[in-house]
């Protein structure tokens, strides 16, 4: 029972921090939300005890495996070097780096055990990182990067963590060992993920073309997927990380949700979304847990050292600031090198200016694999300062997601500021332009084809090609428009779509009464309620494929006479008299024969 009541605590403080955060302004972040929704219930006596290993299978590889399978595979093709100059080579020059500044800061910290705690914190997080630009308006590039490097960055830096660990411990540190076994996991980790992922591939797309496409059985085998691998690689001593996100990849190269059936596609996405919702949630609330405790912990110690409590603070804002230097620097001097080296191949790299750099150093939040590796030290007792190391990891964790938090926002406001449709905006128009090209170019063959007294005006070709003649005029801005046709076409658009709106949330409603009113069934309830919520979805996403420059956009939420008053419920026919059930047949026939 009471790991019962812990998980459905745990779902609770997700969702409740979830509401919190639409009510709040939208400069709080959700993660903090969550990390503070933890640390109220810690303080109110709910303790979690965690596990790093059950921590890391059961919420990090869903989350990196979705990520993976979700990055836009072009963009990361075209900055693979530059991610993974920052995934592998900042990786190393931060424990280094951050190891010494660790050890200058608090002297009892030795560097071994420093460059513990800087390997720990050099990979940077892409739930976080995912869950602060989603509330910003950061470049697409920018973006890119960030994500490629938190989905790459993390087997680096458990290695690192490892060696660190291992020469703290012994004492002995090999710079070949740790090399050869950082070629292991990484390496092999790639190719664990790569092989189980085009085997779940195959055999899924198997049995869609022998047509055993079952939707619940698809979307349950894709769950699997992440944790099955994750295993595998683990027991082989690999990165489970980079499995999942090799094995992520992997199944979106193969295409095998392009070929299952549309119920299937739907079913999936919704379920991802909220898998994904829950475990980033649960990733933070967790980490909010455990703050307290620690706290405390690392409290006691410090004082029994005869130092001052400030000095865990005062160690973990320049803990932080060190890092964030050294990430500055590294990234400067990458690009320099790089945008050098593109001058002597005649392949030009663009110096980013400081306001970039300054984006890309703020935005490299720490998250979930930071507080997994540190809480897997070795005990106090073979770990000396393992607690005060736990701590300070902690805390730059929050740090860090406090700064990008507050100043991510300002920085990204002295970007310059893209005027008109994004990049990424004109691609989506171009594509839908295309789209409707082809089906244009498909109807007037099928005209061509038919015979030419073949009736005309009414029949489905000829309203088909007036449909789409209609919406390519709507999508194709770089066509002229003296008459205004163009203009007009996208407001009569608009109202149309405004009045099926209304049309279907009365339709609705009537459906409602007639369920209240023992008219229908549940049964009949649902099927029609579903097939109205796919028409609204439909419409609502064809509003937002609208161009919006220079035109006011019409309020697709039904008015107010709509919602209140029930005469407009008469706008549509009443319903065709239902026969009783037999039930009821059956008592009013009872009824007539005794009287």
């Amino acid at each position: 029972m009471y790991p019962t009541l812990i998980a459905m605590t745990l779902l609770t403080m997700t969702a409740l921090s979830a509401i919190v955060g639409r009510v709040l302004p939208r400069i709080v972040p959700l993660p903090l939300i969550q990390i503070a929704a933890g640390m109220i219930a810690s303080l109110l006596g709910f303790h979690l005890p965690l596990s790093s290993e059950l921590f890391l299978l059961l919420l990090i590889p869903p989350l990196l495996f979705m990520d993976a399978y979700s990055i836009p595979l072009r963009e990361f093709g075209e900055l693979r070097t530059i991610i993974l100059s920052l995934a592998i080579g900042l990786v190393v020059f931060s424990t280094i780096g951050g190891g010494y500044a660790a050890h200058w800061i608090m002297p009892a910290i030795t560097p071994a055990a420093g460059m513990a705690l800087a390997g720990a914190l050099s990979p940077t997080d892409a739930v976080s990182v995912g869950s602060i630009l989603a509330t910003s308006q950061a470049p697409a590039r920018i973006v890119q990067i960030l994500t490629g490097e938190a989905l790459l960055n993390d087997a680096s830096g458990l290695v690192c963590f490892r060696v660190a660990v291992a020469a703290a411990t012994t004492g002995l540190f090999s710079l070949k060992a740790a090399s050869s076994n950082f070629v292991y996991v990484a390496v092999g980790g790639l190719i664990v993920g790569i092989t189980l992922g085009w085997l779940f591939a195959q055999i899924e797309l198997r049995f869609i073309r022998r047509g055993y496409d079952d939707a619940p059985s698809h979307i349950l085998m894709s769950l699997m997927m992440p944790y099955l691998i994750y295993l595998a690689a683990e027991e082989i001593e690999c990165s489970g990380i980079l499995a999942a996100v090799a094995g992520g990849i992997t199944i979106r190269i193969s295409g095998v949700m392009s070929e299952t059936r549309i119920e299937t596609r739907l079913r999936a996405s919704m379920t991802w979304e909220e898998v994904g919702f829950t475990l980033n949630g649960l990733v933070f609330v967790v980490l909010g847990l455990q703050l307290p405790q620690q706290i405390g912990e690392a409290v006691d110690i410090v004082k029994s050292e005869g130092l001052s409590p400030w000095l865990l603070l005062l160690t973990i804002l320049g803990l932080q600031a060190a890092l964030c230097v050294l990430r500055a620097v590294w990234i400067t001097a990458n690009a320099t090198i790089l945008h050098f080296i593109g001058r002597f191949t005649h392949r030009a790299q663009a110096m980013p200016s400081w306001r970039g750099v300054l984006v890309l150093t703020l935005a490299g939040t720490r998250g979930a694999v930071t507080l997994a590796a540190i809480v897997s030290l070795p005990p106090e007792h073979e770990f000396p300062g393992r607690t005060v190391l736990v701590v300070l990891a902690t805390g730059v964790i929050v740090v860090s997601l406090l700064m990008a938090t507050f100043l991510l926002p300002s920085v990204l406001r002295l970007l310059p500021q893209q005027e008109g449709e994004t990049p990424a905006q004109h691609e989506l128009n171009e594509t839908r332009i295309a789209l409707t090209r082809s089906a244009i170019a498909a109807l007037q063959a099928e005209q061509a084809r038919r015979p030419p007294n073949a009736a005309r005006g009414n029949d489905a070709v000829t309203l088909l090609m007036a449909e789409y003649t209609d919406r390519l005029r709507r999508l194709d801005t770089t066509a002229a428009d003296p008459d205004g046709s163009r203009m007009a076409s996208v407001k009569n658009k608009r109202e149309e779509i405004a009045l099926r709106l209304r049309i279907l949330r009365l339709q609705r409603r009537v459906l409602n009464s007639l369920l209240n009113d023992n008219s229908i069934n549940d049964v009949t309830e649902r099927t029609i309620g579903r097939q109205l919520d796919f028409q609204e979805q439909e419409l609502l996403m064809e509003a937002a494929d609208l161009p919006r420059p220079g035109t006011a956009a019409v309020d697709l939420s039904p008015p107010e006479d709509v919602e209140d008053e029930e005469d407009d419920v008469s706008l549509l026919p009443p319903p065709p008299p239902t026969e009783k059930a037999p039930v009821e047949k059956e008592k009013a026939t009872g009824k007539a024969a005794s009287s």
